[in-house]
């Protein structure tokens, strides 16, 4: 398990990676950060919640699809799905997809 330290400042990269990305899609979308959440309101109404767990040291995402736990896998530098083993950044892109039509650019 990585420290509380380093969860806190991989949690606030990814959070960032995830708003500066957000802001690039042209769409009537809404974001807001506080509290240890990221919430993004979609144009068709819809919401996808990502949160940090600091005493699990993860990351969850609530989707429309459902709730995700993501832990984070330094050898492959991003976050790991805890139920499937699937990476963060490529599961990120395909739910903003499902969930709202965004074409989402993640690099």
């Amino acid at each position: 398990m990585i420290s509380e330290s380093e969860f806190g400042e991989r949690v606030d990269a990814t959070f960032e990676a995830v708003e500066l990305a957000l802001d690039e899609i042209d769409s009537d979308l809404d974001y807001e950060t506080g509290g240890g959440v990221l919430t993004v309101d979609f144009e068709n109404g819809t919401t996808m919640v990502f949160s940090r767990q600091p005493p699990v040291r993860q990351l969850w995402l609530a989707a429309r699809s459902g709730g995700f736990h993501f832990e984070y896998d330094a050898e492959a530098g991003d976050w790991r799905n805890t139920r499937d083993g699937q990476l963060f950044r490529p599961f990120v892109i395909e739910q903003m997809r499902e969930q709202a039509g965004l074409e989402f650019q993640w690099q």
